[in-house]
Protein backbone atom coordinates (compact mmCIF):
# COMPACT_ATOMS: atom_id res chain seq x y z
CA UNK A 1 0.00 0.00 0.00
CA UNK A 2 3.05 2.13 1.09
CA UNK A 3 4.85 1.66 -2.20
CA UNK A 4 1.67 2.23 -4.55
CA UNK A 5 0.81 5.61 -2.53
CA UNK A 6 4.38 6.48 -3.23
CA UNK A 7 4.64 6.03 -7.02
CA UNK A 8 1.20 7.96 -7.36
CA UNK A 9 2.62 11.15 -5.82
CA UNK A 10 5.87 10.87 -7.64
CA UNK A 11 3.42 10.65 -10.89
CA UNK A 12 3.09 14.09 -11.24
CA UNK A 13 5.20 15.89 -13.85
CA UNK A 14 6.28 19.72 -14.05
CA UNK A 15 4.35 21.60 -17.03
CA UNK A 16 7.73 22.12 -18.92
CA UNK A 17 4.97 24.10 -21.42
CA UNK A 18 4.82 26.43 -18.76
CA UNK A 19 8.08 26.63 -18.19
CA UNK A 20 9.51 26.74 -21.96
CA UNK A 21 6.70 29.96 -22.23
CA UNK A 22 8.73 31.40 -18.95
CA UNK A 23 12.16 30.59 -20.54
CA UNK A 24 11.13 32.44 -23.59
CA UNK A 25 9.73 35.36 -21.95
CA UNK A 26 12.80 36.32 -20.18
CA UNK A 27 15.35 36.07 -22.91
CA UNK A 28 13.15 38.29 -25.06
CA UNK A 29 12.80 40.41 -21.91
CA UNK A 30 16.93 40.46 -21.44
CA UNK A 31 17.30 41.16 -25.54
CA UNK A 32 14.60 44.41 -25.21
CA UNK A 33 16.09 46.06 -21.84
CA UNK A 34 19.76 45.86 -23.74
CA UNK A 35 17.86 47.02 -26.83
CA UNK A 36 15.79 49.78 -24.50
CA UNK A 37 19.08 50.79 -22.53
CA UNK A 38 21.65 50.84 -25.07
CA UNK A 39 23.80 54.04 -25.07
CA UNK A 40 24.87 55.02 -28.86
CA UNK A 41 27.99 56.92 -26.89
CA UNK A 42 29.30 54.75 -24.38
CA UNK A 43 27.39 50.98 -26.33
CA UNK A 44 28.30 48.02 -23.85
CA UNK A 45 27.94 44.00 -23.96
CA UNK A 46 24.56 42.60 -23.15
CA UNK A 47 27.06 40.58 -20.57
CA UNK A 48 29.01 43.93 -19.26
CA UNK A 49 27.77 43.71 -15.60
CA UNK A 50 27.84 48.28 -15.83
CA UNK A 51 24.80 47.78 -17.86
CA UNK A 52 21.29 47.29 -17.05
CA UNK A 53 21.44 44.15 -19.45
CA UNK A 54 23.99 42.64 -17.48
CA UNK A 55 22.18 43.14 -14.29
CA UNK A 56 18.97 41.81 -15.79
CA UNK A 57 21.12 38.34 -16.84
CA UNK A 58 22.21 38.53 -13.08
CA UNK A 59 18.58 38.41 -12.21
CA UNK A 60 18.01 35.81 -14.85
CA UNK A 61 20.56 34.08 -13.37
CA UNK A 62 19.27 34.08 -9.94
CA UNK A 63 15.79 33.69 -10.68
CA UNK A 64 16.59 29.98 -11.93
CA UNK A 65 18.51 29.10 -9.10
CA UNK A 66 15.33 30.22 -7.15
CA UNK A 67 12.88 28.26 -9.42
CA UNK A 68 14.58 25.23 -9.55
CA UNK A 69 14.46 25.74 -5.58
CA UNK A 70 10.76 26.20 -5.01
CA UNK A 71 10.27 22.92 -7.50
CA UNK A 72 12.37 20.87 -4.93
CA UNK A 73 10.42 22.44 -1.85
CA UNK A 74 6.89 19.70 -0.91
CA UNK A 75 3.74 21.20 -1.74
CA UNK A 76 2.83 20.96 1.92
CA UNK A 77 5.42 23.63 2.79
CA UNK A 78 3.62 26.64 1.17
CA UNK A 79 0.56 25.84 2.44
CA UNK A 80 1.77 25.20 5.83
CA UNK A 81 3.71 28.60 6.22
CA UNK A 82 1.32 30.62 4.12
CA UNK A 83 0.16 32.43 7.41
CA UNK A 84 3.77 33.08 8.36
CA UNK A 85 4.69 34.32 5.19
CA UNK A 86 1.74 36.99 5.68
CA UNK A 87 3.01 38.27 8.98
CA UNK A 88 6.76 38.69 7.79
CA UNK A 89 5.18 40.42 4.53
CA UNK A 90 3.44 42.78 6.66
CA UNK A 91 6.40 43.59 8.95
CA UNK A 92 8.87 44.30 5.72
CA UNK A 93 5.69 46.32 4.25
CA UNK A 94 5.55 48.58 8.15
CA UNK A 95 9.71 48.44 7.95
CA UNK A 96 9.94 49.96 4.43
CA UNK A 97 6.83 52.86 5.46
CA UNK A 98 9.62 53.89 8.02
CA UNK A 99 12.81 53.57 6.78
CA UNK A 100 13.16 53.21 3.14
CA UNK A 101 14.25 56.63 1.42
CA UNK A 102 12.06 58.36 -1.21
CA UNK A 103 13.39 57.06 -4.42
CA UNK A 104 11.18 58.83 -7.56
CA UNK A 105 8.69 60.02 -5.07
CA UNK A 106 7.81 56.75 -3.24
CA UNK A 107 8.88 55.36 -0.03
CA UNK A 108 9.17 51.57 -1.16
CA UNK A 109 12.92 49.99 -1.62
CA UNK A 110 14.81 48.73 1.21
CA UNK A 111 17.96 49.50 0.39
CA UNK A 112 20.92 47.20 1.24
CA UNK A 113 24.08 48.17 -0.28
CA UNK A 114 23.85 48.00 -3.85
CA UNK A 115 20.82 45.81 -3.72
CA UNK A 116 17.55 47.04 -3.23
CA UNK A 117 14.03 45.15 -3.05
CA UNK A 118 10.69 46.37 -3.13
CA UNK A 119 8.55 44.07 -0.28
CA UNK A 120 5.59 45.04 -1.97
CA UNK A 121 6.21 42.93 -5.29
CA UNK A 122 6.76 40.05 -3.08
CA UNK A 123 3.58 40.63 -1.38
CA UNK A 124 1.58 39.55 -4.73
CA UNK A 125 2.30 35.73 -4.44
CA UNK A 126 1.86 36.17 -0.52
CA UNK A 127 -1.56 37.16 0.13
CA UNK A 128 -2.39 34.63 -3.09
CA UNK A 129 -0.90 32.07 -0.90
CA UNK A 130 -2.63 33.05 2.08
CA UNK A 131 -6.02 33.55 0.68
CA UNK A 132 -5.67 29.85 -0.57
CA UNK A 133 -4.70 28.46 2.44
CA UNK A 134 -7.98 30.17 4.05
CA UNK A 135 -10.55 28.72 1.34
CA UNK A 136 -8.61 24.95 2.08
CA UNK A 137 -10.35 25.24 5.55
CA UNK A 138 -12.99 22.85 5.83
CA UNK A 139 -16.42 23.38 5.48
CA UNK A 140 -15.06 27.08 4.74
CA UNK A 141 -18.13 29.53 3.15
CA UNK A 142 -17.25 32.44 1.55
CA UNK A 143 -20.62 34.62 2.19
CA UNK A 144 -20.42 33.87 5.58
CA UNK A 145 -20.16 37.64 6.61
CA UNK A 146 -16.63 36.60 8.99
CA UNK A 147 -15.46 35.07 6.51
CA UNK A 148 -15.62 37.76 3.59
CA UNK A 149 -14.31 40.31 6.32
CA UNK A 150 -11.86 38.15 6.93
CA UNK A 151 -11.01 37.51 3.21
CA UNK A 152 -10.78 41.41 2.75
CA UNK A 153 -9.08 42.20 5.85
CA UNK A 154 -6.13 40.02 4.13
CA UNK A 155 -6.56 41.84 0.77
CA UNK A 156 -6.81 45.42 1.96
CA UNK A 157 -4.26 46.04 4.74
CA UNK A 158 -1.37 45.48 2.90
CA UNK A 159 -3.11 47.56 -0.26
CA UNK A 160 -3.21 50.60 2.22
CA UNK A 161 0.41 49.81 3.61
CA UNK A 162 1.22 49.77 -0.03
CA UNK A 163 -0.83 52.85 -0.68
CA UNK A 164 0.89 54.82 2.25
CA UNK A 165 4.25 54.13 0.32
CA UNK A 166 3.08 55.77 -2.69
CA UNK A 167 3.17 53.22 -4.90
CA UNK A 168 -0.67 53.02 -5.78
CA UNK A 169 -0.17 50.92 -9.24
CA UNK A 170 1.03 48.14 -6.80
CA UNK A 171 -1.90 48.38 -4.74
CA UNK A 172 -3.87 47.96 -7.51
CA UNK A 173 -2.63 44.71 -8.61
CA UNK A 174 -4.03 43.56 -5.14
CA UNK A 175 -7.12 44.30 -5.95
CA UNK A 176 -7.09 42.05 -8.66
CA UNK A 177 -7.43 38.96 -6.45
CA UNK A 178 -11.25 40.00 -6.53
CA UNK A 179 -11.24 37.53 -9.72
CA UNK A 180 -10.37 34.59 -7.07
CA UNK A 181 -13.36 35.21 -5.03
CA UNK A 182 -15.57 35.37 -7.74
CA UNK A 183 -14.84 32.26 -8.71
CA UNK A 184 -15.04 30.57 -5.54
CA UNK A 185 -18.36 32.04 -4.62
CA UNK A 186 -18.48 35.90 -5.03
CA UNK A 187 -21.81 36.79 -6.25
CA UNK A 188 -21.07 37.92 -9.79
CA UNK A 189 -23.63 41.43 -8.52
CA UNK A 190 -20.69 42.21 -6.42
CA UNK A 191 -18.36 42.33 -9.33
CA UNK A 192 -21.23 44.21 -11.82
CA UNK A 193 -21.30 46.83 -8.73
CA UNK A 194 -17.75 47.48 -9.54
CA UNK A 195 -17.69 47.63 -12.92
CA UNK A 196 -20.99 50.17 -12.61
CA UNK A 197 -18.68 52.08 -10.50
CA UNK A 198 -15.90 52.29 -12.55
CA UNK A 199 -18.21 53.24 -15.73
CA UNK A 200 -20.35 56.32 -13.88
CA UNK A 201 -16.93 58.04 -12.34
CA UNK A 202 -14.94 58.14 -15.86
CA UNK A 203 -18.72 59.19 -17.00
CA UNK A 204 -18.91 61.79 -14.22
CA UNK A 205 -15.17 63.11 -14.98
CA UNK A 206 -15.09 63.34 -18.61
CA UNK A 207 -18.31 65.21 -19.00
CA UNK A 208 -18.38 67.15 -15.99
CA UNK A 209 -17.56 70.59 -17.92
CA UNK A 210 -20.74 70.96 -19.56
CA UNK A 211 -24.21 71.26 -17.47
CA UNK A 212 -27.57 70.16 -18.38
CA UNK A 213 -29.60 72.41 -15.56
CA UNK A 214 -28.84 71.07 -11.99
CA UNK A 215 -26.58 68.21 -12.77
CA UNK A 216 -23.37 67.92 -15.54
CA UNK A 217 -23.85 65.93 -18.41
CA UNK A 218 -22.00 62.78 -17.02
CA UNK A 219 -24.39 62.83 -14.20
CA UNK A 220 -27.26 63.40 -16.47
CA UNK A 221 -25.95 59.67 -18.54
CA UNK A 222 -25.39 58.48 -14.94
CA UNK A 223 -28.57 58.62 -13.70
CA UNK A 224 -29.44 57.90 -17.17
CA UNK A 225 -27.74 54.25 -16.76
CA UNK A 226 -28.36 53.79 -12.76
CA UNK A 227 -32.28 53.75 -13.92
CA UNK A 228 -31.63 51.49 -16.86
CA UNK A 229 -29.60 49.02 -14.72
CA UNK A 230 -32.08 49.42 -11.90
CA UNK A 231 -34.92 48.46 -14.42
CA UNK A 232 -32.26 45.36 -15.54
CA UNK A 233 -31.80 43.82 -12.20
CA UNK A 234 -35.92 44.40 -11.26
CA UNK A 235 -36.89 42.70 -14.61
CA UNK A 236 -34.16 39.61 -13.94
CA UNK A 237 -35.47 38.80 -10.29
CA UNK A 238 -39.08 39.41 -10.95
CA UNK A 239 -41.79 36.36 -11.06
CA UNK A 240 -43.97 36.21 -13.79
CA UNK A 241 -46.90 37.41 -11.91
CA UNK A 242 -44.77 40.33 -10.67
CA UNK A 243 -43.92 41.54 -14.74
CA UNK A 244 -47.06 43.30 -14.94
CA UNK A 245 -46.21 45.16 -12.08
CA UNK A 246 -42.92 46.36 -13.26
CA UNK A 247 -44.65 47.15 -16.93
CA UNK A 248 -47.34 49.54 -14.61
CA UNK A 249 -44.51 50.89 -12.61
CA UNK A 250 -42.68 51.93 -15.39
CA UNK A 251 -45.21 53.35 -17.11
CA UNK A 252 -46.73 55.59 -14.12
CA UNK A 253 -42.32 56.67 -14.62
CA UNK A 254 -42.53 57.96 -18.23
CA UNK A 255 -46.20 59.22 -17.67
CA UNK A 256 -45.02 61.04 -14.85
CA UNK A 257 -41.68 62.45 -16.53
CA UNK A 258 -43.75 63.35 -19.94
CA UNK A 259 -46.06 65.05 -17.58
CA UNK A 260 -43.78 67.54 -16.05
CA UNK A 261 -42.24 68.04 -19.70
CA UNK A 262 -45.49 69.35 -20.83
CA UNK A 263 -46.43 71.58 -17.62
CA UNK A 264 -42.68 73.33 -17.92
CA UNK A 265 -43.59 73.38 -21.78
CA UNK A 266 -40.66 71.64 -23.04
CA UNK A 267 -38.26 73.92 -21.69
CA UNK A 268 -37.24 71.99 -18.80
CA UNK A 269 -34.22 71.49 -16.64
CA UNK A 270 -32.74 68.44 -17.98
CA UNK A 271 -31.13 67.94 -14.45
CA UNK A 272 -34.14 68.31 -12.61
CA UNK A 273 -35.99 65.65 -14.86
CA UNK A 274 -33.27 63.02 -14.12
CA UNK A 275 -33.67 63.59 -10.69
CA UNK A 276 -37.43 63.62 -10.85
CA UNK A 277 -37.24 59.98 -12.82
CA UNK A 278 -34.58 58.78 -10.31
CA UNK A 279 -36.47 59.79 -7.46
CA UNK A 280 -39.71 57.75 -9.33
CA UNK A 281 -37.84 54.74 -9.28
CA UNK A 282 -36.55 54.70 -5.53
CA UNK A 283 -39.93 55.53 -4.71
CA UNK A 284 -41.23 52.43 -6.96
CA UNK A 285 -38.36 50.12 -5.16
CA UNK A 286 -39.59 50.94 -2.09
CA UNK A 287 -43.25 49.95 -2.85
CA UNK A 288 -41.78 46.35 -4.41
CA UNK A 289 -40.02 46.01 -1.64
CA UNK A 290 -42.59 45.98 1.23
CA UNK A 291 -45.23 44.45 -1.60
CA UNK A 292 -43.49 41.46 -1.56
CA UNK A 293 -41.10 41.85 1.32
CA UNK A 294 -38.19 40.59 -0.65
CA UNK A 295 -34.61 41.57 0.25
CA UNK A 296 -33.39 41.33 -3.46
CA UNK A 297 -35.83 44.62 -3.96
CA UNK A 298 -34.09 46.24 -0.84
CA UNK A 299 -30.50 45.45 -2.51
CA UNK A 300 -31.93 47.02 -5.52
CA UNK A 301 -33.09 50.32 -3.73
CA UNK A 302 -29.35 50.34 -1.55
CA UNK A 303 -28.02 49.68 -5.45
CA UNK A 304 -29.68 53.10 -6.95
CA UNK A 305 -29.40 55.58 -3.93
CA UNK A 306 -25.53 54.06 -3.70
CA UNK A 307 -24.98 54.87 -6.97
CA UNK A 308 -26.31 58.24 -7.20
CA UNK A 309 -24.15 58.84 -3.78
CA UNK A 310 -21.20 57.81 -5.45
CA UNK A 311 -21.67 59.41 -8.83
CA UNK A 312 -22.20 62.67 -6.68
CA UNK A 313 -18.99 62.14 -4.70
CA UNK A 314 -16.97 61.55 -7.83
CA UNK A 315 -16.03 64.80 -8.38
CA UNK A 316 -15.00 65.74 -5.25
CA UNK A 317 -12.81 62.78 -4.69
CA UNK A 318 -10.72 63.68 -8.42
CA UNK A 319 -10.75 67.48 -7.39
CA UNK A 320 -9.98 67.24 -3.40
CA UNK A 321 -8.86 63.66 -2.77
CA UNK A 322 -6.26 62.65 -5.77
CA UNK A 323 -3.05 64.46 -6.05
CA UNK A 324 -2.79 67.01 -8.91
CA UNK A 325 -0.32 64.42 -10.83
CA UNK A 326 -3.40 61.88 -10.79
CA UNK A 327 -5.64 64.00 -11.91
CA UNK A 328 -3.75 65.39 -14.57
CA UNK A 329 -3.01 60.78 -15.69
CA UNK A 330 -6.21 60.84 -15.52
CA UNK A 331 -7.42 63.84 -17.64
CA UNK A 332 -4.63 62.77 -19.84
CA UNK A 333 -6.25 58.90 -20.30
CA UNK A 334 -9.93 60.61 -20.65
CA UNK A 335 -8.59 63.15 -23.46
CA UNK A 336 -9.37 65.89 -21.04
CA UNK A 337 -5.88 67.47 -21.51
CA UNK A 338 -2.67 66.87 -23.77
CA UNK A 339 0.18 68.11 -21.28
CA UNK A 340 3.10 66.89 -24.13
CA UNK A 341 5.28 68.28 -21.79
CA UNK A 342 3.84 67.19 -18.63
CA UNK A 343 2.14 64.15 -17.44
CA UNK A 344 0.82 63.27 -21.13
CA UNK A 345 5.10 63.16 -22.51
CA UNK A 346 5.66 59.75 -21.55
CA UNK A 347 2.41 58.42 -22.98
CA UNK A 348 2.88 60.65 -25.96
CA UNK A 349 6.30 59.22 -26.61
CA UNK A 350 5.48 56.09 -26.59
CA UNK A 351 2.54 56.49 -28.93
CA UNK A 352 5.47 58.33 -31.23
CA UNK A 353 7.50 55.55 -30.99
CA UNK A 354 5.20 52.21 -30.93
CA UNK A 355 3.73 53.95 -34.57
CA UNK A 356 7.19 54.55 -35.68
CA UNK A 357 7.74 51.00 -35.67
CA UNK A 358 5.10 50.61 -38.63
CA UNK A 359 4.56 46.60 -39.67
CA UNK A 360 7.58 45.21 -38.84
CA UNK A 361 9.93 46.85 -37.14
CA UNK A 362 12.98 49.05 -37.70
CA UNK A 363 15.15 45.98 -36.24
CA UNK A 364 17.31 45.07 -33.18
CA UNK A 365 19.11 48.01 -31.67
CA UNK A 366 17.40 50.61 -34.87
CA UNK A 367 14.88 51.93 -32.92
CA UNK A 368 15.43 56.27 -33.05
CA UNK A 369 12.75 57.05 -30.29
CA UNK A 370 13.92 54.63 -27.61
CA UNK A 371 17.63 55.19 -28.75
CA UNK A 372 17.64 59.24 -28.32
CA UNK A 373 16.26 58.26 -24.90
CA UNK A 374 12.58 60.36 -25.64
CA UNK A 375 10.64 57.61 -23.67
CA UNK A 376 11.28 57.72 -20.02
CA UNK A 377 11.54 54.66 -18.11
CA UNK A 378 11.62 52.86 -21.88
CA UNK A 379 13.38 49.66 -19.86
CA UNK A 380 10.89 49.28 -16.98
CA UNK A 381 7.27 50.25 -17.18
CA UNK A 382 7.28 50.95 -20.93
CA UNK A 383 9.57 48.34 -22.18
CA UNK A 384 6.07 47.86 -24.48
CA UNK A 385 7.34 50.44 -26.78
CA UNK A 386 10.67 49.12 -27.55
CA UNK A 387 9.13 46.13 -28.30
CA UNK A 388 6.86 48.23 -30.97
CA UNK A 389 9.64 50.03 -32.48
CA UNK A 390 11.40 47.49 -33.19
CA UNK A 391 9.92 44.32 -33.76
CA UNK A 392 6.20 46.30 -35.10
CA UNK A 393 3.07 45.31 -34.87
CA UNK A 394 3.60 41.86 -36.01
CA UNK A 395 6.65 41.78 -33.18
CA UNK A 396 4.11 42.86 -31.02
CA UNK A 397 1.20 40.64 -32.13
CA UNK A 398 3.21 37.90 -31.50
CA UNK A 399 3.98 39.07 -27.80
CA UNK A 400 0.39 39.60 -27.22
CA UNK A 401 -0.36 36.33 -28.63
CA UNK A 402 1.96 34.05 -26.49
CA UNK A 403 0.94 36.15 -23.68
CA UNK A 404 -2.43 34.94 -24.37
CA UNK A 405 -1.55 31.39 -24.19
CA UNK A 406 0.19 31.90 -21.15
CA UNK A 407 -2.58 33.20 -19.15
CA UNK A 408 -4.98 30.42 -21.03
CA UNK A 409 -2.70 27.67 -20.09
CA UNK A 410 -2.37 28.80 -16.29
CA UNK A 411 -6.39 29.14 -15.89
CA UNK A 412 -6.49 25.10 -17.60
CA UNK A 413 -3.68 24.63 -14.59
CA UNK A 414 -5.82 25.97 -11.95
CA UNK A 415 -9.05 23.88 -13.32
CA UNK A 416 -7.30 20.73 -12.91
CA UNK A 417 -6.05 21.43 -9.47
CA UNK A 418 -7.23 18.77 -6.71
CA UNK A 419 -7.74 20.82 -4.14
CA UNK A 420 -9.22 24.00 -3.07
CA UNK A 421 -5.52 25.55 -2.35
CA UNK A 422 -4.32 24.28 -5.60
CA UNK A 423 -7.36 26.15 -7.56
CA UNK A 424 -7.63 28.97 -5.69
CA UNK A 425 -3.77 29.94 -5.54
CA UNK A 426 -3.80 29.14 -9.11
CA UNK A 427 -6.56 31.54 -10.19
CA UNK A 428 -4.47 34.33 -7.67
CA UNK A 429 -1.77 33.59 -9.97
CA UNK A 430 -3.91 34.42 -13.18
CA UNK A 431 -5.54 37.63 -11.56
CA UNK A 432 -1.64 39.43 -11.31
CA UNK A 433 -0.08 37.96 -14.39
CA UNK A 434 -3.81 39.36 -16.02
CA UNK A 435 -3.92 42.49 -14.56
CA UNK A 436 -0.58 43.53 -14.86
CA UNK A 437 -0.44 42.42 -18.71
CA UNK A 438 -3.98 44.57 -19.09
CA UNK A 439 -2.97 47.74 -17.69
CA UNK A 440 0.95 48.09 -18.75
CA UNK A 441 0.09 47.66 -22.13
CA UNK A 442 -3.12 49.98 -21.56
CA UNK A 443 -1.07 52.82 -20.43
CA UNK A 444 1.78 52.17 -22.96
CA UNK A 445 -0.65 52.79 -25.68
CA UNK A 446 -2.59 55.32 -23.60
CA UNK A 447 -6.03 53.96 -23.08
CA UNK A 448 -5.44 53.27 -19.25
CA UNK A 449 -3.84 55.71 -16.72
CA UNK A 450 -0.14 55.76 -16.45
CA UNK A 451 0.30 54.07 -12.85
CA UNK A 452 3.32 52.79 -12.99
CA UNK A 453 3.58 48.67 -13.08
CA UNK A 454 6.08 46.32 -14.94
CA UNK A 455 5.14 44.25 -17.83
CA UNK A 456 5.86 40.41 -16.54
CA UNK A 457 9.38 38.98 -17.07
CA UNK A 458 9.98 42.12 -19.85
CA UNK A 459 10.79 45.11 -17.66
CA UNK A 460 13.89 45.47 -16.07
CA UNK A 461 14.16 44.90 -12.32
CA UNK A 462 14.82 42.10 -9.95
CA UNK A 463 12.65 42.16 -7.44
CA UNK A 464 9.55 42.63 -10.22
CA UNK A 465 11.35 38.97 -11.50
CA UNK A 466 11.92 37.36 -8.74
CA UNK A 467 8.32 38.03 -7.56
CA UNK A 468 7.13 36.64 -10.96
CA UNK A 469 9.51 33.91 -11.13
CA UNK A 470 8.16 33.01 -6.85
CA UNK A 471 4.65 33.22 -8.30
CA UNK A 472 4.68 30.72 -10.75
CA UNK A 473 7.23 28.69 -9.97
CA UNK A 474 5.19 27.64 -6.40
CA UNK A 475 2.03 27.20 -8.60
CA UNK A 476 4.03 24.71 -10.92
CA UNK A 477 5.23 23.21 -7.74
CA UNK A 478 1.29 22.73 -6.28
CA UNK A 479 0.48 21.74 -9.93
CA UNK A 480 3.10 19.14 -9.82
CA UNK A 481 1.79 17.54 -6.30
CA UNK A 482 -1.87 17.52 -7.50
CA UNK A 483 -2.10 13.69 -7.49
CA UNK A 484 -1.08 13.67 -3.67
CA UNK A 485 -5.32 13.47 -2.87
Amino acid sequence: MYRGTKELQEKGRVDWFTVAIYLVFIVLGWFNIYAASFDLENAVSMFDLSGRAGMQLVWMGTSLVLAFALLKIDTSFYETYAFAAYVVGIALLVITLIVAPEINGSRSWLVMGPVRLQPAEFMKFIIALTLAKIFNVYNFRLMERKNLIIVMALILFPLVLVILQSETGTALVYLSLIFVLYREGLPGGILFVGVAAILYFVLAIRFSDIQLGMLSVGEVVSVALIIIFAAGMVWSYMKRREVSFMIVGLGLIVSAVGLVLHLLKLQADVGLLALIALGLVTVYLGYLALRYWKKMYLYILMFVVGSFAFVESSEYVFSDVLQPHQQMRIKVTLGMEQDLRGSGYHVGQSKIAIGSGGMFGKGFLNGTQTKLKYVPEQDTDFIFCTIGEEWGFVGSTLILVLFAVFILRLITLAERQTTTFGRVYGYGVVSIFLFHLLVNIGMVIGIMPVIGIPLPFFSYGGSSLWGFTILLFIFLRIDKGRKRT
